[in-house]
């Protein structure tokens, strides 16, 4: 009798096999791997594509790695540093000296117009200007306060508390970030607008998109008259006439340069490089009466920084980080470099626990330091701690 077989016992090893063949297929779509790594890439690509914004790439020229060292340095410039004023200046983003008076000038985040008398470190809140100050300087022939104010335009603070809007625009175009401010001994003054494009909240974005929104800009007092003396900047800041007051020395964050425009003789309007390759990104710069220009540089150039502006597919992800987390963090150790009247190095002061420095002044023995975002101006014995 011949044995019967059942067809329903002869396929089920086959159906289990496609059975499992089947789990295994699908499987892969809940791997932890794809989850971790695949999910944000596919978001962020959507994100990419979705996103407007449009970075620029920078100038081959400006895209150097290398950064200008200086003979001598100091490190560590926060060991043995006073913090002045901590509790009662905000955001100090600029400093300025009067010397008949022995006061520095200073603007900070919540408005006022601060007065810091060196002999003792005593703070007096002098004028709020409603607004937040940036740039100051003082016209010590006339007694006036010159203040760039980024929403406001170029102010005058008289010596009695008066405040009053110079000026804030120049060719039909508003001044969006008033920046940095200097004036010359025949009372003309010289600011810059960091950006027309961005306001003074969004100076990041202006950074990220990479193109030259930046101008130099002068103000004569005696015609009322606005001239744009430079366009096309990348992030115009820190501004600072020459001693012998034939040029004024400007600096473009972004470019990580300082450069000389001439303001009299034969080369009037001419533009001259003074220095190049920074090892930060520059903001305000200051003469100090001794043949020296102090520059304070917001952040140093690092690797990170150097890929950031070389591609702008970077940018544009870094563009997205900021717009949902409010935040663009590419290190901190800021510092202040010391250069001659031809812009040669001479000393570098830094640290990696900076914040975001943004001006340097040379008072006597002492080096005083403004912050954007501190809540005091650091006082530094350079006698005491030099750079060596």
């Amino acid at each position: 009798m011949s044995e019967s077989k059942n067809p329903d016992s002869a396929s089920t090893p086959n159906a289990s096999r496609i059975t499992s063949n089947s789990k295994t297929s699908c499987s892969w779509l809940f791997h932890p791997f794809l989850t971790v790594v695949l999910v944000p890439v596919v978001v962020a690509t959507i994100l990419y594509n979705l996103d407007s914004f449009d970075p620029a790439p920078l100038p081959p020229d400006l895209l150097t790695r290398h950064a200008i060292v200086a003979p001598a340095i100091n490190k560590h410039m926060l060991r043995g540093a006073e913090l002045v004023g901590v509790g009662n200046l905000e955001g100090p983003e600029d400093v300025a000296y009067d010397r008949s008076s022995g006061v520095i000038y200073t603007g900070c985040a919540d408005g006022w117009i601060s007065r810091v008398n060196v002999n003792d470190s005593e703070v007096q809140k002098w004028i709020n200007i409603g607004g937040r100050p940036l740039g100051i300087a003082v016209d010590e022939l006339k007694q006036e306060v010159v203040v760039a104010d980024p929403k406001r335009g170029l102010l005058k603070v008289t010596a009695e508390g008066t405040v009053e809007v110079l000026t804030d625009e120049a060719e039909g175009q508003k001044f969006r970030t008033t920046d940095a401010v200097d004036v010359a001994q025949n009372g003309m003054v010289y600011f810059s607008d960091a950006s027309y494009k961005y306001s003074s909240d969004e100076l990041d974005w202006d950074i990220l998109e990479g193109k030259p929104h930046g101008r130099l800009l002068s103000y004569d007092p005696a015609t009322k008259a606005t001239q744009v003396l430079l366009p096309n900047l990348y992030f115009a800041n820190g501004v600072a006439v020459s001693p012998d007051q034939n040029y004024v020395i400007f600096c473009e964050t972004t470019a990580r340069r300082c450069r000389k425009y001439h303001i009299s003789g034969n080369e009037k309007g001419k533009v001259d490089k003074f220095i190049e390759n920074l090892p930060g990104m520059p903001d305000n710069i200051r003469y100090d009466g001794e043949g020296h220009y102090w520059i304070a540089l917001a952040r140093e150039h690092t690797l990170s920084w150097h890929l950031t502006f070389k591609y702008p597919l970077i940018r544009k992800f870094a563009s997205i980080a900021l717009k949902y987390t409010g935040r663009l963090y590419l290190g901190r150790s800021g510092g202040v470099l010391v250069v001659d009247l031809a812009g040669k190095p001479m000393a570098h002061y830094y640290d990696p626990e900076l914040p975001l420095l943004t001006s340097a002044m040379k008072i006597g023995d002492h080096l005083y330091c403004g912050s954007l975002v501190a809540p005091y101006i650091i006082s530094l014995n350079l006698k005491q701690y030099p750079a060596v």
